[in-house]
């Protein structure tokens, strides 16, 4: 009798430990369980530590609460002013809710990876070339909203949407290259324009300064000279200005006029005009001297011999 009673009660107590073995669940600190009893839902979730549940009638389900990196697929698409690219992104989020997740939704991982894929297709089809480059911050959050307003009923809350890069056609990224140094080469321009403005307008002051004083023309033809000079060069090109030949020309007196021709002798015969015309007419003749000719004119024999014909 009594070693009936120690096997019952050793069969009691092996079943216990059975029992308690099957029974004992462990949900881990960044877990949540979800238990099932026969199919339906208990409205207690199990947190974190030693959980027991009923053998063979309940069904626990454990739901990761940490945030999940997930990367999103290339997604090939036209922009809104029609450039084919490819885009590529990666989404982060969490779960708040952990029986929305398990009885709203078969997966919810698979249902925000589908939804972050149609929702970033669609915002390539609604943007332009330039905001995928430029404007990320903006796409990002539109793209956050349009996955988080059905991952709420999924119990899934999204966290943050970024997206990594954008792959451009090879014949695209040639004409952006091209426009890019296109503007580059403008502004340069510009810039080289405005400095020449500035310096001719320097030098128009500079040019008023030398005008009042002539001697700092000189100065500065000095100036140059020596910096000139000073680079050891064989040659030394000297250059002469306009401006300080004016300036010795203004320095010059003036003349006071053609000398006037002497009066001829008292008495002595005019010389007539077709004797006075001949020397310019004929250009072949040798010119005469002036004091020869006044003495043909004149005569050696004295005041009333006639002129002679030249």
């Amino acid at each position: 009798m009594v070693e009936a009673l120690v096997a019952a009660g050793i069969a009691v107590g092996s079943g216990g430990v059975l029992y308690a073995l099957a029974a004992a669940r462990v949900v881990k600190q960044y877990e949540r369980g979800v238990v099932l009893r026969l199919g339906r839902l208990k409205d207690s979730v199990r947190g974190p530590g030693l959980t027991m549940i009923v053998p063979f009638v309940d069904r626990l389900r454990k739901v990761n609460m940490q945030i999940v990196t997930m990367p999103v697929p290339a997604q090939d698409g036209i922009t809104r002013d029609n450039v084919t690219v490819r885009v590529d992104a990666v989404i982060y989020f969490k779960v708040i809710d952990p029986a929305d997740a398990v009885i709203q939704v078969e997966d919810y991982q698979f249902a925000v990876s589908q939804m972050a894929q149609t929702s970033l297709r669609s915002i390539i089809g609604k943007s332009d070339l330039d905001d995928l480059l430029s404007n990320r911050e903006k796409l990002n959050q539109g793209l956050e909203l349009m996955i988080d307003s059905p991952a709420i009923g999924w119990g899934v809350q999204i966290d943050r949407v970024e997206i990594k890069d954008v792959s451009l056609p090879e014949t695209m990224k040639r004409s952006m290259a091209r426009q890019a140094e296109a503007d580059r080469e403008r502004r340069a321009r510009v810039i080289n324009a405005d400095a020449e403005l500035q310096a001719s307008k320097k030098l128009a002051e500079a040019a008023g300064v030398m005008s009042e004083q002539p001697a700092a023309l000189q100065l500065r033809l000095l100036q140059t000279v020596v910096a000139v000079a000073a680079e050891k060069n064989s040659t030394l090109v000297l250059p002469f200005p306009v401006e300080l030949l004016r300036f010795l020309e203004r320095a010059q007196p003036t003349p006071a006029g053609p000398a006037e021709a002497p009066a001829a002798p008292t008495g002595a015969p005019a010389v007539s005009a077709e004797t006075s015309a001949a020397p310019a007419e004929t250009s072949a003749a040798p010119e005469i001297p002036a004091a020869q000719a006044h003495s043909e004119i004149v005569g050696e024999g004295g005041e009333n011999n006639p002129p002679k014909n030249l």
